[in-house]
């Protein structure tokens, strides 16, 4: 426990300070008694629901606040008069800067509890259906070095803490390789250490940056679109596989191949090592073309006996021990028994339709990006799985009454939409198909209440399966299974 008055690393209190012309007020000796939606904690002053990063319940605070509204504040911690029993420390020198992992002071125990009152709360207050008995979150056995894929920015713009601002110390180069600084475009925190992926990604950055300043590479400048290293990307697997994609603004043939050949030489273990030359004015490379410098295109993950491949622009979930638990509670609640006709909704890379294919009759997979499709296809041939068929289209106009009468009704539905849920049109296909089971797999349980409301009317909440893909973040999935009628 941490104990007397204590200062947090909150990056952007003095900033705000400083730039704002309106002084709001500090509110002094505020105890934090619960956790809102998204993670932040809230407090409340004269009947005001105050919501406040970086805190947590029973922390007593003295708050600066940001924006005031006539029924909610915003405010950042400014101190920890007196910190909670259950406050501990973060492990991450980057807390409270990069943005990511804002729950580190928050005991994992305690972050699956607040988890699991995100899923009931959106469920019945958004969704207002009938619910079972809500089963335990399955929390991650990996809390740190969990992820399988992470992204840097390579840019001449870093972000300088306050402390370093008001030192004396002068900076040989502004040039760093990170992550961007939330809210502010073209600044980089320079990071040493990430503990969200396996230590490689560590070796491999550092190595880079220190190359990189030693031969006088230009780092990128998002404001002029000038600069050689642009971004990279590491994605790792339970097969000991890794890919390495380093994205260059410019061709320069020497420095590219000399960079490259030095990676691979330093880094044997790199399986996978490719290139993107990127001149356009974003960072995403769907649309660039990949060359492979050294070894494969490509890298395979393993979940039960079948092989999955992940290229470059290919999506797998992120946190591949717990995506294994997480089709097995949709498997399970899809109750198949070799029978079934199955739609797999927003399908992907064929994951969940290639994991499932072999518990049922035949699997049909939808899925927007055809790149997505094409891999999904390669997927099922590589197991050796012919039970598949998949299309690429917009849901709502390939999920219609034609396409169920040519391809026959579904048993079980599976959908896994993106965040924003899914179209209501979907939702009416859904409806018109009636399927006797639907399995709904979702990251983001307020969209999925209020589609679990629009099924209301032909289903019951039969069984709610909340997971934990994301330690010391506020983000949950979870799978619900709905009967029909």
């Amino acid at each position: 426990m941490i104990t007397g008055k204590k200062s947090l690393p909150l990056q952007h209190k003095k900033l705000y300070m400083a730039k704002n012309k309106k002084q709001l007020p500090l509110l002094e000796n505020v105890t934090i008694t619960d956790i809102a939606a998204e993670g932040k904690a809230i407090a409340k002053v004269n009947d005001i629901v105050v919501f406040v990063p970086f805190a947590v319940p029973g922390d007593v605070a003295d708050l600066q606040v940001t924006r005031k509204k006539s029924s909610f504040m915003e405010a950042r911690v400014v101190d920890i008069v007196k910190p909670s029993e259950i406050r501990q420390e973060p492990f991450c020198e980057n807390f409270g800067i990069c943005g990511g992992c804002k729950w580190q002071i928050l005991p994992y125990a305690e972050q699956l509890k607040y988890k699991q009152n995100e899923v009931e709360n959106n469920l019945r207050r958004i969704g207002k259906v009938q619910l079972p008995e809500i089963s335990p979150i399955l929390g991650s056995a990996k809390t740190i070095f969990y992820r399988n894929k992470l992204e840097f920015t390579f840019s001449n713009r870093r972000w300088r803490t306050f402390e370093e601002m008001n030192s004396a110390k002068e900076f040989d180069t502004m040039n760093a390789v990170g992550f961007h600084i939330p809210g502010m475009f073209d600044k980089v925190l320079d990071i040493n250490k990430c503990w969200l992926q396996d230590d490689i990604q560590n070796r491999i950055r550092n190595e880079i940056r220190s190359y990189a300043l030693q031969h006088a590479l230009t780092f990128f400048d998002l404001r002029v679109q000038e600069g050689f290293l642009r971004t990279m990307m590491v994605r790792t697997t339970s097969t000991s596989e890794l890919m390495l994609i380093v994205v260059f603004f410019y061709e320069d043939k020497i420095e590219r191949e000399k960079l490259l050949q030095h990676l691979a030489e330093k880094f044997p273990e790199i399986t996978s090592l490719l290139y993107v030359i990127n001149s356009k004015a974003n960072d995403t490379i769907t649309d660039q073309t990949v060359h492979t410098f050294k070894g494969n295109d490509c890298i395979y993950e393993e979940m039960e006996g079948l092989r999955f491949k992940i290229g470059p622009k290919s999506f797998y979930q992120t946190n591949s021990d717990q995506a294994y638990e997480l089709y097995k509670v949709a498997r399970n609640f899809a109750g198949l028994t070799g029978n079934e006709l199955v739609y797999d909704l927003y399908t992907g890379t064929g994951t969940i339709a290639n994991f499932v294919a072999h518990s049922c009759r035949q699997v049909v997979g939808i899925e927007y990006v055809p790149e997505a499709i094409e891999d999904a296809k390669v997927n099922a041939a590589l197991n050796g799985i012919e039970n598949t068929l998949f299309f690429a289209g917009d849901m709502k106009d390939v999920l219609n009454a034609e396409f169920i009468r040519t391809h026959g009704k579904p048993d079980v539905i599976i959908t896994d939409p993106p965040r924003a849920g899914m179209h209501e049109d979907v939702v009416k296909a859904m409806l018109l198909a009636e399927p006797e089971r639907i399995v709904y797999v979702s990251c983001n349980p307020a969209t999925q209440a209020r589609d679990l409301n629009l099924l209301d009317e032909k289903y019951r909440v039969a069984a709610v399966q909340p997971v934990d893909m994301f330690p010391h973040t506020h983000h949950v999935e979870n799978v619900v299974l709905l009967v029909h009628r």
